[in-house]
């Protein structure tokens, strides 16, 4: 004889789901589970909650559910998602304001390397303009593996140079990004 479970009651909260939609811009009420974007996501088999179901999550109001998933760290805002949404969602950019949302209320990252990387990137770009990847990788492969991880990927990181495929300086600094950057430092504060 088998044991069914009763299905989980849940009880709407708004709020979570207005704070997400103020966030990013877009209407997750729209979303009406048609599964396109799950169905091509390239990573929902490595998520815990596939993006439909995270919408209908956000819906839902279940915030802890939502911010302590995998799925916000996962989805690689290829935005296969979003192109694929018949509504014209912004999949991605929701995932990305969820990532958000968790930092800023001191929820540990379920994935720890990811937000190390966001920094890195964001660093990098803010630095030069764009993004050094030498300098970017290093930085990363630092704050996850140390000294030894960097020591480690040393050997790589030279074949990579001789091969062209990194280059040991930054190309010419842009300067409209950087100001980007700085703008938008000001508007913060």
């Amino acid at each position: 004889m088998t044991v069914t479970e009763l299905p989980r009651t849940v009880v709407p909260n708004p709020s979570f789901r207005k704070q997400v939609e103020e966030k990013s811009g877009e209407k997750i009420t729209a979303c009406y589970q048609c599964e396109k974007c799950t169905n091509g996501c390239p990573l929902a088999f490595a998520m815990d909650i596939v993006p439909h179901k995270l919408m209908r999550s956000v819906h839902f109001g279940l915030k802890d559910e939502v911010l302590n998933s995998d799925t916000i760290w996962i989805c690689a805002s290829c935005e296969t998602c979003t192109t694929r949404c018949p509504n014209g969602i912004d999949i991605a950019h929701v995932m990305d304001s969820l990532r958000q949302i968790s930092q800023a209320e001191g929820i540990k990252a379920s994935q720890p390397q990811v937000p190390v990387f966001h920094k890195a990137f964001l660093a990098s770009m803010k630095r030069f303009g764009r993004v050094h990847e030498g300098e970017m990788a290093a930085m990363y492969i630092l704050k996850t593996g140390g000294l030894k991880g960097l020591m480690s990927m040393a050997g790589m990181a030279i074949d990579m140079f001789k091969k062209g495929k990194i280059k040991i300086l930054p190309s010419r600094p842009n300067k409209q990004v950087r100001d980007i950057f700085r703008a938008a430092e000001r508007k913060g504060k």
